[in-house]
C-alpha cells in the first residue's frame, strides 16, 4: 500500500481519538451508541465510530483496516480476558478469512491502534483507546486485545510511514500493555456494576429517592473479593446517595433482608440539627425501594451477612 495512505489512515485514527476524548471531558466516559454511530466530520466525511450490527468496524470509504472492536451486552460471542489479563475478542463467525478478521489480522501485522467499545447496557458503552491486537488464534476463533497507553498510539502513527516498521520499538511494551489491559479490566468492572445496579434502581437512591445520578453510587452490599467470581451483579448492590453510601459503609445504618433500613441505636439517640434528623435518623424502619424486577432485588444471605456485621460495629 502507498505511504500517503498510511498517513491519511494515521490521520483518521488520531481524529478518532480525539474526539473520544474531547466527549469524555465534555459528559463522562459512558458513550450512547447513537452518539457513536453519528461520529465526527474529518475533511467533509462523516465518520462513524462503530457499526449498525457488527462489533468489528471498519469505516468503508475512509480506512482499509478496522477503526474499532465492540462487545455489546447481549453479544453472541464470549470476549472474555485471558489468565494473564489480556483480552480475547472473537472472530466474526466461524470463517478466519472473513473480511472482518482478515482486517483485524491486518491491524495487527501494522500495529494499527484501535478503539474497544465494551456494552454497559443496551446503548451505553465504555470506550478505551488505543487497543492493539496482539495475538491471533484460528483454532479457537479468538483474537488477543491490549490495550496500551495513549502515547503508544503516537508512536504506532509515527511508525505508520515506513512498510516496513512492523516491530514495537519500546522496550517492556508486553509488561506495560499487560497492566494497562488489568487496570481497564477494573474500570470496566466497577462501571458495569454502576451501571446495571443504577438503571435497576431507576437512578435514585434506594434509601432517600434522590434522583441526581452524579450523586448516586453503587454501593456493594458484599465487597467484590468475598464474591466468588467478583462478578458485577445487581443483587449485591444498592444505588445509594453519597451521603448514605458513606453512613452504610460506616455501618451507621443497614439495609436488613427484609428490606427495611435499620439506623445505629446510638445515631437516633443523638442530638445534632437537621442533616443528622432528616438525613439518618428519619430513614430507621422505612423500607427502601426495591427494583422493579424481582431477579435484580438484593440478596437476602448478603444482606443478612452484611447484618452482622453492623450488629458488630454498632
Amino acid at each position: 500500500m502507498p505511504k500517503n495512505d498510511y498517513l491519511a489512515d494515521s490521520v483518521v485514527r488520531m481524529a478518532a481519538f480525539d474526539w473520544l476524548r474531547e466527549q469524555v471531558d465534555r459528559r463522562g466516559e459512558v458513550f450512547s451508541r447513537a452518539d457513536l454511530l453519528a461520529g465526527f466530520t474529518l475533511q467533509d466525511k462523516r465518520v462513524p465510530l462503530v457499526a449498525p450490527q457488527q462489533g468489528i468496524y471498519n469505516p468503508k470509504g475512509v480506512l482499509d483496516a478496522p477503526l474499532s472492536i465492540t462487545t455489546t451486552p447481549k453479544s453472541p460471542y464470549s470476549d472474555s480476558f485471558r489468565p494473564d489479563g489480556l483480552l480475547l475478542y472473537s472472530y466474526r463467525g466461524t470463517d478466519p478469512e472473513h473480511s472482518d478478521n482478515r482486517g483485524l489480522r491486518h491491524a495487527m501485522l501494522r500495529r494499527l491502534p484501535l478503539v474497544y467499545f465494551h456494552g454497559l447496557l443496551p446503548g451505553k458503552y465504555l470506550a478505551t483507546w488505543p487497543v492493539f491486537i496482539v495475538g491471533d488464534e484460528p483454532k479457537s476463533l479468538k483474537f488477543t486485545v491490549a490495550v496500551d497507553a495513549p502515547s503508544a498510539a503516537f508512536l504506532a502513527a509515527a511508525t505508520l510511514s515506513d512498510e516496513h516498521a512492523i516491530a514495537d520499538p519500546e522496550a517492556g511494551t508486553d509488561a506495560r500493555r499487560r497492566y494497562i489491559t488489568a487496570t481497564f479490566r477494573v474500570r470496566l468492572h466497577q462501571r458495569v456494576f454502576r451501571e446495571r445496579v443504577l438503571d435497576a434502581y431507576r437512578s435514585q437512591c434506594a434509601l432517600c429517592r434522590l434522583r441526581h445520578e452524579q450523586l448516586l453510587d453503587a454501593a456493594h452490599i458484599i465487597p467484590d473479593i468475598e464474591v466468588v467470581g467478583g462478578e458485577p451483579v445487581v443483587t449485591n448492590g444498592l444505588s445509594l446517595c453519597k451521603l448514605h453510601h458513606a453512613a452504610y459503609d460506616s455501618h451507621f445504618l443497614t439495609v436488613r433482608s427484609d428490606y427495611v433500613i435499620e439506623v445505629r441505636q446510638s445515631l437516633l439517640d443523638e442530638e445534632d440539627g437537621p442533616m443528622l434528623l432528616h438525613g439518618l435518623k428519619a430513614m430507621h424502619g422505612q423500607r427502601i425501594l426495591l427494583p422493579q424486577s424481582r431477579r435484580q432485588y438484593p440478596d437476602p444471605k448478603r444482606l443478612d451477612l452484611r447484618y452482622e456485621r453492623f450488629k458488630q460495629a454498632g
